[in-house]
C-alpha cells in the first residue's frame, strides 16, 4: 500500500499527513497524526437527490476505545451510541464545514473522522476538524476552503497552542477557533471569567496559527498535483424571483417595518402575501413563464419568497438601522425573571424570559455516587455537573414525534453547562453532584443563552453558593460587501436570515463561554472583537434584571435535598471502613439510614435527610479510623461477653477486649461476676498486638462513682468540611 506523508512543523510540534494509503474507496482520505494521536478522516460525495432544498451534509466523529487501550464498559463490550463528547466533536466538525459548501449543492456529503489512537498530550478534536478540510479537498468536492482549526489555552499570562488535556484543566481558557483565508468561521470556548480583551487576543493568536495550516494544505495539494475545485453557482432561472420582487416587495417591506406587531402577526401577514401571489400566479396563462418555471420546480415559489424576505429585512437593517420589532441594533428585548417558581420538593427552579423566548430551569442536588461515569476517550471519567436541555415542538408552535435528545439538544446543553462550570463552588466545600434541566417553553432566538440565565436562577434558588451569577446574550450580524451591522440579542428571524450566531456568556467579571457560528466563509478578527465587546453591556443588563429576582443564593437548601457531611480519613484505612465484602460500611448505612461514598483519596461523604443520622455515621467512621494508643483511657459499654473476657466499644464501631485476668485485681472465676452486657465502664488500653487487636484493662482504672477522678475521654479528630 503506497502513500505519501507530509510533515508540518507547527508550534514546536510535528503534524503528519498521510494520504493515498487508507480508505481507497472514499472520495478523499487523510490520516492526521500528532504525537501518538491518529485520526483518520474521510470525505465522500454521492449523487444528488431530487426534491430537496437543503445541503444534505453529515459529519460523524467515531471513537474507538482501543485508541486508548481500553475495552468498552457496556454490557455488549463494544461501542454503540456515540458518547456525548463524541457528539460534540461531530458538531465541532460540522459547524465550520457547513458554511463553506455552496448553498445550491444537493449532493449527499459525509465526513467521517475516526480516532484510531489517542495521546493524552494531544486532543483529537482539532486534528479531526482540520482533517475534514483536507479530505474534502482531496475528494474534489466544491468547497470554499481550505479551513483549519486550533485550540488555544491560557497558562498564567501565556497563550498555549494546542494544549494537552492536563494543560486545559490547569489553564483559564479552552478555546477552539476555526478559520479560512477569509477570516474566522467558528469559535467555541470556555473561560474562567476572562476579560473580553483576553479572549479577543486569544482568537487573534489562534487565527495566526490557522493561516499557517491553511498554507500547508495548499502546499499539499500542489505537491499532489491536485487543483482545488471552487464552487461555481449554476445558472438559475430568475423569472420567479424577478416576478416576486416586482409584485411583493412593497407589501413585504410594509410588514417588516410594522414594529408594533407580534411575531405571530408578522408571520401570518407574510403567509398571506405569499398566498395572494400564489393565487395570482395560478390565474396566469399556462404558457406564462412564471407558471412554467414553477411547474418544473414546485418549491421554487417558497424558496424565492424566503430569499426576497431575507433581502428586504437585511436592507432595512443596513439602511435604516431598524429591526423587525423596532429595536435599535444594540437593544435587548424585554426581560423577566423569577426564582422559586416550583414547589420546594424541586430543589431549585428559575423561569427566564426574553421577548418570546422562555426557559424553565430546575436544579437537583445529588450525592457523589450520582456523578455521571463517562465511557469515552477523554481522560476525565466522571462529571459532577450536568446540564440537560430539552426543546419540545410546542415551543415553536409545531407538532412532531418526541424522541431522545438530538445533536442540537446535546450541543445547547453542553454550552450552558460550560458557561456555569467556572462559577461553581469547589468540591471540597460543596460536595454535591448538581444536575440542571432547562425546559424550553417558548423559542424565538437564543434559547441556549436563556438556559444559562435560567440555570443561574435555579442554582441560586437551590442554595448553591455560586462564585458569581452568570448571564448570556446572542449576537447576530448582517454583512453585505463592506457594510457590517452587529445585532444584539437576535430573535428567530434574525438568526435564520442573518450571517452569524454568536453566543456570549459570563459574569460581571468576565466571559465564561463563547460559541460563534457563521453562514459566510469568514469574518475578520476585528469584527469578531466588536461583537464580543458589544455583548458585554447586553449581558450586564440581563444580569441586572435577573438579580432583581434573586440577588444571592438561598441560605438554606430545600428540605428535600440531601444533607452532606464531608471529611477526610487516612486512605490506608479505607479498607477498614468498607470491611470484608463491604459488610462494615453496609452495616453503618443500615444502622444510620445514610448513603456513604468514599473516594480513593480518603474523602468520605455522608448523605442523609436526617442531620443527626449523618453525624452518627460520621462518628462511627471516625471511630473506626481513629488511631488508638497504648495508655489511653476510654469510657464505653460492654457489647458482648465470652468465657475469656468482655468486649467494650471504646469508640463508635471500634471494640477492644478485656481479658478475664484484667477485670479485677483479684482472681475472677466468671466474667459475669464483674460485668454484664450494657454496663458502662472506663478502661485503659493495655496493648495493641501485632494483629492490631486492642487489649484493655480495668485494673487500676477508677470507675464512675469512685472517689478518684476519672481521666477525660480523648476528643475525636475534627472533620474536614
Amino acid at each position: 500500500m503506497q502513500g505519501q506523508t507530509q510533515s508540518i512543523s507547527f508550534d514546536g510540534r510535528e503534524i503528519r499527513l498521510t494520504t493515498g494509503r487508507f480508505a481507497p474507496q472514499a472520495g478523499g482520505s487523510v490520516l492526521v497524526e500528532c504525537g501518538d494521536t491518529a485520526v483518520l478522516v474521510t470525505a465522500t460525495r454521492s449523487g444528488g437527490r431530487e426534491g430537496i432544498d437543503f445541503l444534505p451534509l453529515i459529519c460523524d466523529y467515531e471513537e474507538r476505545l482501543y485508541a486508548a487501550g481500553r475495552i468498552p464498559g457496556s454490557y455488549m463490550r463494544r461501542e454503540s451510541r456515540p458518547p456525548e463528547r463524541a457528539t460534540l466533536t461531530a458538531r465541532l466538525i460540522d459547524r465550520p464545514m457547513r458554511p463553506l459548501f455552496p448553498s445550491w449543492m444537493r449532493d449527499d456529503l459525509q465526513v467521517v473522522a475516526t480516532c484510531l489512537s489517542l495521546d493524552e498530550r494531544v486532543p483529537a478534536d482539532v486534528l479531526a476538524v482540520t482533517g475534514a478540510s483536507i479530505a474534502t479537498l482531496l475528494a474534489g468536492i466544491p468547497f470554499n476552503g481550505p479551513m483549519a482549526a486550533v485550540r488555544v489555552g491560557l497558562l498564567g499570562d501565556d497563550f498555549v497552542l494546542n494544549p494537552s488535556y492536563r494543560e486545559i484543566e490547569r489553564g483559564d481558557l479552552d478555546l477552539v477557533v476555526a478559520g479560512t483565508p477569509d477570516g474566522v468561521v467558528m469559535v467555541e470556548a470556555g473561560a474562567n471569567q476572562l476579560a473580553e480583551q483576553d479572549v479577543i487576543e486569544a482568537i487573534d493568536f489562534g487565527y495566526e496559527a490557522i493561516c499557517e495550516l491553511i498554507k500547508a494544505q495548499e502546499q499539499l495539494l500542489k505537491d499532489l498535483g491536485i487543483t482545488q475545485v471552487k464552487p461555481e453557482k449554476p445558472q438559475e432561472d430568475s423569472t420567479v424571483p424577478a416576478y416576486l420582487e416586482k409584485q411583493c416587495s412593497k407589501a413585504i417591506s410594509a410588514v417588516l417595518s410594522k414594529f408594533d406587531q407580534s411575531k405571530e402577526e408578522r408571520d401570518t401577514a407574510l403567509e398571506a402575501i405569499k398566498g395572494e401571489v400564489s393565487e395570482t400566479i395560478s390565474g396566469l396563462k399556462e404558457d406564462h413563464a412564471v407558471r412554467q418555471a414553477l411547474a418544473s420546480s414546485p418549491k421554487l415559489l417558497g424558496n424565492s419568497f424566503k430569499a426576497l424576505t431575507k433581502k428586504l429585512m437585511r436592507q432595512q437593517i443596513l439602511k435604516d438601522g431598524k429591526r423587525v420589532d423596532g429595536r435599535g441594533l444594540d437593544e435587548v428585548r424585554q426581560i423577566s425573571a423569577m426564582a422559586g417558581v416550583l414547589p420546594r420538593r424541586v430543589h431549585g427552579s428559575g423561569l427566564f424570559q426574553r421577548g418570546l423566548t422562555q426557559v424553565l430551569s430546575t436544579a437537583t442536588l445529588g450525592t457523589p455516587s450520582d456523578a455521571q461515569e463517562m465511557d469515552d476517550l477523554h481522560p476525565n471519567t466522571e462529571k459532577l455537573y450536568l446540564h440537560h436541555y430539552n426543546f419540545p415542538p410546542y415551543s415553536v408552535g409545531e407538532t412532531r414525534p418526541m424522541r431522545s435528545p438530538g445533536r442540537r439538544e446535546i450541543g445547547h446543553g453542553a454550552l450552558a453547562e460550560r458557561a456555569i462550570l467556572p462559577v461553581l463552588p469547589e468540591k471540597d466545600t460543596f460536595p454535591y453532584v448538581v444536575r440542571v434541566v432547562s425546559e424550553v417553553l417558548s423559542s424565538n432566538g437564543s434559547t441556549s443563552m436563556g438556559s444559562v440565565c435560567g440555570s443561574t436562577l435555579s442554582l441560586m434558588d437551590a442554595g448553591v453558593p455560586l462564585k458569581a451569577p452568570v448571564s448570556g446574550a446572542a449576537m447576530g450580524l448582517i454583512k453585505e460587501g463592506d457594510e457590517v451591522r452587529i445585532l444584539t440579542d437576535i430573535q428567530g428571524i434574525e438568526d435564520f436570515l442573518g450571517d452569524m450566531d454568536f453566543k456570549v456568556a459570563g459574569s460581571e467579571k468576565g466571559i465564561t463561554a463563547l460559541q460563534m457560528d457563521m453562514k459566510i466563509t469568514g469574518l475578520s478578527v476585528k469584527t469578531v472583537a466588536e461583537a464580543v465587546n458589544q455583548a458585554r453591556p447586553a449581558r450586564l443588563h440581563i444580569l441586572e434584571k435577573m438579580l432583581e429576582a434573586i440577588d444571592t443564593p438561598r441560605d438554606n437548601l430545600s428540605p428535600h435535598a440531601p444533607r452532606l457531611l464531608s471529611f477526610r480519613i487516612d486512605p490506608e484505612l479505607i479498607g477498614t471502613v468498607i470491611g470484608p465484602g463491604g459488610r462494615t460500611i453496609k452495616g453503618i448505612t443500615e444502622r444510620t439510614n445514610t448513603k456513604i461514598d468514599i473516594e480513593d483519596g480518603g474523602i468520605v461523604t455522608i448523605a442523609s435527610h436526617d442531620g443527626a443520622a449523618a453525624e452518627e455515621a460520621q462518628k462511627i467512621i471516625e471511630g473506626l479510623t481513629r488511631k488508638v494508643n497504648e495508655g489511653e483511657v476510654f469510657s464505653g459499654s460492654i457489647t458482648r461477653i465470652i468465657p475469656i473476657g468482655a468486649f467494650v466499644e471504646i469508640l463508635p464501631g471500634k471494640e477492644g477486649m478485656i481479658h478475664i485476668s484484667q477485670l479485677s485485681e483479684a482472681r475472677v472465676e466468671k466474667v459475669e461476676d464483674v460485668v454484664k452486657v450494657g454496663d458502662e465502664v472506663t478502661v485503659r488500653v493495655r496493648e495493641i498486638d501485632n494483629r492490631g487487636r486492642i487489649n484493655l484493662t480495668l485494673r487500676g482504672v477508677p470507675q464512675a462513682g469512685d472517689a478518684a477522678e476519672v481521666e477525660p475521654q480523648p476528643t475525636p479528630v475534627a472533620p474536614l468540611s
